[in-house]
C-alpha cells in the first residue's frame, strides 16, 4: 500500500547510509529486529573511499552481506525501493552528496547529519528539496524515527534504550525538536507518561534547518493514528511562530504541548549561545520566554518550567484517554533481541573457551608484555636480543652469559656462503622474482638433518647416550650398528688439521662461562673416536650448538631437568639456527635485488656466482 503524503517512514522503509557508519548501520538493523521488520531497513551502505563489495552485519541473530556502493548512482540503480538516505558526510561533502541525492527521482527525505555546513550552501539545499518536493531533515541532526517501523542512523540511542522507551511499537504521541539529545530525553519522557512514540523528529540545530517545526507538525496533525504533539523548541530563530499561527488558524487542532528551552538566557547581562548554532536570540521575539508566552496564548499547553513538562503530557494524555480520542491497548511482550557478544564479554555476562590458548606476549594492556616483562623493563634492563629470546621461547630470563650465548649462536649461524642449499634456493627464488617472504621460505624449507636441523639430532642423540650411560666407545658403536650416522659430527671440508673456528669460538665461550659442560666434555671424547677413523668427522657447528645448550639448559639453574629435557625433545634448539640462518638468508635476497637492478658490481660478486653454480 502507497504511503500517505504524511508518512515520511513506514514498515517497508529501505535506506541507503551515505559513509561507513558500521555502529549507525548496526543499530538500524537492531531496531528493525525488534521491531519485527521481514526486510533489513538499509538497502545499501555507500562507501565514497572505498570499493564496491558487502559489508557483514547482523540481523538479530543471522549474519547478513548488506551491499556496498563506491557511488550513489549505483546503489539508486540497484535498489530503486530505497526512498531515504542517511547523510553520514562531512560538513565538507555533505552539499554535494546531498544535492546528488535530491536529484534522484527515487529519493523522497535525505537526512543530513553533519554539523557547520555554511549557511548559503543550506539554503541552496533548502530551495533544491522545495523545487522538487522532497523532505530534509538536518542538518546538524541525530536524524528521527518512526516506532515500530524505521530510525535514522544513531536516533534512540542503544537497543537497550529503545526497549526501555518503547520505541518497539508505536505510540499515540508525535514529537518534534531541535536537538538530537532532546530528542532522546523525550523518547524516555513520553515513554514513562503515555503510550508511547509514533513518531519523533529532530530538525537540527542549525540557524536554517531542511525541515521546520510546522513542516512536521502538520504532517501529524494529518495523520489520524498521532492524537497529541509535543513540541520541543529552544531560543533563537522564529520558526515557533509558524506553529502559534497554525494554531490560531485552526490548522492544528490536536493538543500540543510545547516548551522553549532556554529560559535562563535573561540572566545574563551579555547575549549568549545555548550550544546549536540556532540557539541564539537575535531580538526579543527569539527568546525562549517569548516564544513559550505566545504559543500558551495561542491554546497550546505549555507548563511553566521544564520541570512540569513531563506533567502537562501526562495530563493531556490522561485526558484523551478520559475522552476516548485514546484507546489504551494492553502492552505487548518485549521482543528478545540477541546480545551482542563484545559486549556481553565486555560486560563479564559470558564466557567461552578459547580456540588456543598463548602465554608468551599480551598486547591487552596500556603497554606490550613478552611474558612478565613490560616492552619499557625490556629496554631499561638491557636484557638484549637474547634476553627477548630467552623470555619469548623460555618465558623467564637466562642468565647474561646465556643471553650472549643465544646472540654468539646467531651471528655464528648467519649465513654459510651462497652456495650452500638455502642460501642457493634464497637465490634463485629471489632472481626468479619472486617476494621477500616467498624466497626466505624457499631457502628455510630446505633446513634438516643435512642442513641446520642437525642442532636438534645432535642434542637428541648425545644427552640420550650420556643419560643412558653409555661410554663414548659403546655410543658411537651403538650407531655404527644401528647404522646411523651420528648427527653434529662430520663436516665436508673442516678437519682435525683444518678447524672450524665456529666451533672454536663457541667451546672457548662456553668452556669459560657455562657453570657445567658434561655433556660438551662427552661429545669431545666422542670427537677424538670418530676422527681416528677419519680426520673430518669433527663435532661441526650444528653438533657443537645443540651440545653446549644442553649444558645451559640443564646447568644455568633456571629449569628443572624435565624442563629442559622438554625443551630439547619439542626441537627448540633448531629455532636458533633457523632464527640465525634467516638473517643471511635476507642478506642474499636483497644482495641479488641489487645485483638485478644494477645498483653495484663487484668482482666478489663474480666468484660467489662461479661458487654457487660449481
Amino acid at each position: 500500500m502507497a504511503k500517505k503524503w504524511y508518512d515520511l517512514f513506514d514498515v517497508d522503509t529501505q535506506s541507503f547510509v551515505y559513509g561507513m557508519q558500521a555502529n549507525a548501520v548496526q543499530r538500524m538493523l537492531d531496531f528493525d529486529y525488534v521491531c519485527g521488520r521481514k526486510i533489513p531497513s538499509v538497502a545499501a551502505i555507500i562507501n565514497p573511499s572505498g570499493r564496491d563489495g558487502f559489508h557483514k552485519a547482523f540481523f538479530g541473530g543471522k549474519e547478513i552481506l548488506v551491499p556496498v556502493y563506491k557511488e550513489l548512482k549505483d546503489a539508486v540503480k540497484k535498489h530503486p525501493e530505497a526512498d531515504v538516505v542517511v547523510n553520514f558526510a562531512s560538513f565538507r561533502s555533505a552539499y554535494p552528496t546531498t544535492m546528488e541525492a535530491l536529484g534522484y527521482d527515487s529519493i523522497k527525505t535525505v537526512a543530513v547529519i553533519a554539523e557547520g555546513i555554511p549557511e548559503r550552501r543550506t539554503k541552496e539545499i533548502i530551495a533544491e528539496a522545495k523545487k522538487r518536493k522532497k523532505t530534509i531533515i538536518g542538518p546538524a541532526t541525530v536524524g528521527g524515527l518512526k516506532a515500530g517501523a524505521f530510525k535514522i542512523g544513531n536516533t534512540g540511542g542503544m537497543i537497550d534504550n529503545i526497549m526501555e522507551s518503547k520505541l518497539h511499537r508505536p505510540g499515540s504521541v508525535a514529537y518534534v525538536s531541535k536537538s538530537g539529545g532532546m530528542s532522546n530525553e523525550l523518547n524516555n519522557i513520553i515513554a514513562r507518561n503515555t503510550d508511547g512514540v509514533y513518531e519523533g523528529i529532530a530538525i537540527g540545530g542549525d540557524r536554517y534547518p531542511g525541515s521546520v517545526f510546522i513542516d512536521h507538525i502538520l504532517r501529524y496533525e494529518a495523520n489520524p493514528e498521532i492524537k497529541m504533539i509535543v513540541l520541543l523548541g529552544e531560543v533563537g530563530g522564529i520558526d515557533e511562530y509558524q506553529v502559534v499561527e497554525a494554531i490560531k488558524s485552526g490548522k492544528i487542532k490536536k493538543p500540543v504541548v510545547a516548551w522553549c528551552i532556554g529560559t535562563c538566557a535573561k540572566m545574563f547581562k551579555s547575549e549568549v549561545q545555548f550550544g546549536h548554532a540556532g540557539a541564539l536570540a537575535g531580538g526579543e521575539l527569539e527568546t525562549a520566554d517569548a516564544k513559550n508566552k505566545a504559543l500558551k496564548e495561542a491554546g497550546a499547553i505549555v507548563p511553566d518550567s521544564f520541570d512540569e513538562f513531563d506533567k502537562k503530557i501526562n495530563e493531556t494524555y490522561n485526558a484523551l484517554v478520559k475522552k476516548g480520542v485514546i484507546k489504551e491497548k494492553t502492552e505487548p511482550e518485549k521482543p528478545g533481541m540477541p546480545m551482542d557478544y563484545a559486549w556481553a564479554v565486555k560486560m563479564g555476562m559470558i564466557r567461552k573457551p578459547t580456540n588456543f590458548i598463548s602465554t608468551i606476549s599480551d598486547d591487552r594492556g596500556e603497554e606490550l608484555h613478552y611474558g612478565d616483562i613490560s616492552i619499557t623493563d625490556v629496554f631499561k634492563r638491557n636484557i638484549g636480543t637474547g634476553g627477548v629470546i630467552s623470555q619469548l621461547w623460555f618465558k623467564r630470563q637466562l642468565p647474561d652469559y646465556g643471553h650472549k650465548f643465544i646472540e654468539m649462536v646467531l651471528q655464528i649461524t648467519a649465513d654459510h656462503g651462497p652456495a650452500v642449499s638455502g642460501a642457493h634456493n634464497t637465490i634463485v627464488a629471489a632472481r626468479a622474482g619472486k617476494d621477500l617472504i616467498s624466497s626466505l621460505v624457499s631457502g628455510l624449507l630446505t633446513i634438516g638433518p643435512r642442513f641446520g636441523g642437525a642442532i636438534d639430532g645432535a642434542a637428541q642423540m648425545f644427552s640420550s647416550a650420556y643419560d643412558r650411560g653409555l661410554t663414548p666407545s659403546q655410543f658411537v658403536d651403538e650407531q655404527k650398528k644401528k647404522g646411523v650416522n651420528i648427527q653434529g659430527i662430520g663436516h665436508r671440508v673442516k678437519s682435525v688439521q683444518n678447524p672450524d673456528m665456529r666451533v672454536t669460538l663457541i667451546k672457548d665461550y662456553v668452556k669459560k662461562h657455562f657453570k657445567a659442560t658434561p655433556l660438551l666434555d662427552y661429545a669431545l671424547e666422542v670427537e677424538k673416536l670418530t676422527t681416528k677413523k677419519k680426520n673430518n668427522l669433527i663435532l661441526n657447528v650444528d653438533g657443537c650448538i645443540g651440545i653446549c645448550f644442553v649444558d645451559l639448559l640443564r646447568s644455568c639453574g633456571k629449569f628443572t631437568r624435565e624442563e629442559a629435557d622438554e625443551y630439547v625433545s619439542m626441537g627448540a634448539l633448531n629455532g636458533l639456527f633457523v632464527l640465525g640462518r634467516s638473517i643471511g638468508l635476507m642478506g642474499h635476497y636483497l644482495d641479488q635485488k641489487r645485483l638485478k637492478q644494477g645498483l653495484y658490481r663487484h668482482p666478489w660478486d663474480d666468484i660467489c656466482y662461479l661458487t654457487s653454480s660449481q
